[in-house]
């Protein structure tokens, strides 16, 4: 039988190669050849990528709605993206995690930097979550499920459909149960010594951030006696991290009640009832409050959403960063610790840096940048992606 011949996208004539055969992951719409033809081909299809002198490059991920248009696959244009090859790299990523972790709770899967681009898998102990964030991905799903239970031996997948990234790539969908049965209670992940409740239907993302694993543990280590404050808590990350480790007590800060629900429940699962309490509102507006009634605290940590989700707003997030450092900085005590958390891409760790001390500097206080976080390892970095390396994490000493 014939083998089916795979569609082709040529490059310009004055595309730069150089980024490419370093190992760089993504093609842009500005520096293809867009012709009828080529806009024609299905958005998720396998092609070939050549040159302008029609010389084959890569075999590559198109989709002709994205700006992102090519996605590199594998380097030999010969190459089936097939369930043997998918199989392949999604056991070469679990190969690492086995090796990391003692307990089935990480990100299985990493999108570009475990060489499946745009796909997200997270592994909650017998049930799996999956984000198919670029087109190829949605079409090859089942192929992706059926490589995961092959690896795994899981038999409960749960595609989400939430998040920024489906759209860009002109996605749409719901979320569901792919395989398996999704328990209808939230599920129980053990980590840094504490339990976490959480809502993989409802839930923020997959439901939940294994990249500030090793920063809650950072600030598990400067948690003994203090008296903690975790601002946008979400289901408690840091806050129940610090009780783990002996801390006094715990204030927890989040807009939504659910949220906040399933952290109070997570303390008293993990032992801590009486040590952790929670505010629901808006974080600026808390921080204020706070430092109008003369509150202080040990350890103060601000992870909130990404202020800078695109270059169009990341003079606006900056600012936000700026005035949440400020407003944080008021409530450390002398010689505590204060926590400041960045997942935007847009905006880089130098920018990150200055900003923050910017906003420490107007709350009138001096400071030491005693640590550097990024996402854990389970959340590898392309190396020369920088959107891979979104997540930093800065602990001062004020």
């Amino acid at each position: 039988m014939k083998k089916k011949e795979k569609p082709v996208v040529r490059l310009k004539p004055k595309s730069s190669l150089g980024q490419l055969f370093m190992g760089f992951p993504w093609v842009y719409d500005n520096e293809l050849v867009l012709d009828r033809r080529t806009k024609a081909i299905p958005p998720g299809s396998i092609a070939v990528l050549q040159n302008a002198e029609r010389k084959p490059l890569a075999v590559v991920a198109f989709n002709p709605k994205s700006k992102i248009s090519v996605r590199i696959l594998d380097l030999d244009p010969e190459t089936e993206i097939d369930l043997f090859w998918i199989r392949s790299k999604i056991r070469r990523a679990a190969k690492m995690r086995y090796r990391l972790f003692k307990q089935p709770y990480y990100r299985l899967v990493h999108a570009e930097a475990d060489g499946l681009p745009g796909l997200i898998i997270d592994r909650f102990g017998d049930i799996i979550v999956i984000q198919p964030n670029s087109a190829w991905a949605e079409v090859k799903l089942l192929e992706i499920c059926q490589a995961v239970r092959d690896v795994t031996k899981i038999t409960t997948i749960f595609k989400n459909t939430s998040g920024r990234a489906r759209i860009l790539e002109g996605l749409e969908g719901k979320n569901e149960v792919i395989c398996g049965i999704l328990p209808k209670d939230p599920i129980l992940i053990p980590m840094n010594g504490a339990i976490y409740m959480v809502d993989l239907v409802s839930g923020q993302k997959t439901g939940f951030f294994y990249d500030q694993r090793s920063n809650h543990s950072f600030v598990a280590s400067l948690a003994k006696g203090a008296k903690v404050l975790d601002v946008f808590c979400y289901v408690g990350g840091f806050g129940l991290a610090a009780l783990a480790s002996g801390a006094a007590s715990v204030l927890a800060v989040d807009g939504s009640k659910s949220a906040l629900d399933l952290a109070e429940a997570s303390a008293i699962k993990s032992g801590f009832k009486g040590r952790f309490s929670t505010l629901k509102g808006d974080a600026f507006d808390i921080l204020a409050d706070l430092a109008r009634t003369g509150e202080k605290f040990d350890v103060v940590i601000c992870d909130p959403p990404a202020f800078a989700s695109s270059k169009k707003s990341l003079d606006a997030g900056l600012r936000a960063y700026e005035k949440l450092a400020q407003l944080a900085s008021i409530l450390v005590k002398e010689d505590g610790f204060l926590g400041l958390c960045s997942c935007s891409h847009a905006a880089d760790i130098s920018k990150f840096k200055t900003v923050s001390v910017r906003g420490i500097r107007r709350a009138g206080r001096t400071a030491t940048l005693i640590h550097t976080g990024f996402a854990s390892a389970d959340h590898p970095q392309h190396a020369l992606l920088s959107e891979s390396g979104y997540l930093k994490s800065l602990f001062f000493r004020l």
